[in-house]
């Protein structure tokens, strides 16, 4: 077994499993019943799953030069989708699109109370 099998055999490992995290994230979305479960299902497993599926472009394409292309656009995700999950998690709170019943623990309750007392009217 050579250098070029090794590689392709690992590419095509992490492109089935970044594709197997990415359809976890996608039927997460679509069967988790509330807001911040699907938020959850569409953030986690989808930034990991992207990650499988750079790992195995950079795999197969062999190139070094992909590398920083790659890794960069990965950073970009990283950053990105949790931000964006955490603004909408903050506006599904405020504006009570979300199942009570469901949180074990509501940390943010006290700080949107006293953000509320302390607006001018």
């Amino acid at each position: 077994m050579n250098w070029h099998t090794v590689t392709d055999v690992a590419a095509v490992v992490c492109l089935v499993a970044g594709t197997f995290m990415s359809l976890a994230a996608a039927v997460g979305l679509v069967r988790f019943p509330d807001l911040l479960s699907r938020m959850h299902a569409g953030t986690k497993p989808q930034v990991f799953g992207l990650l499988l599926l750079l790992t195995a472009l950079a795999l197969a394409s062999g190139e070094p030069r992909m590398v920083p292309l790659l890794v960069l656009a990965w950073i970009f995700q990283l950053l990105t989708v949790p931000v964006s999950a955490h603004m909408v998690g903050r506006a599904a709170y405020r504006s009570k699109h979300l199942h009570e019943e469901n949180l074990v623990t509501d940390e943010l309750r006290d700080v949107v109370a006293r953000a509320g007392e302390d607006r001018p009217d």
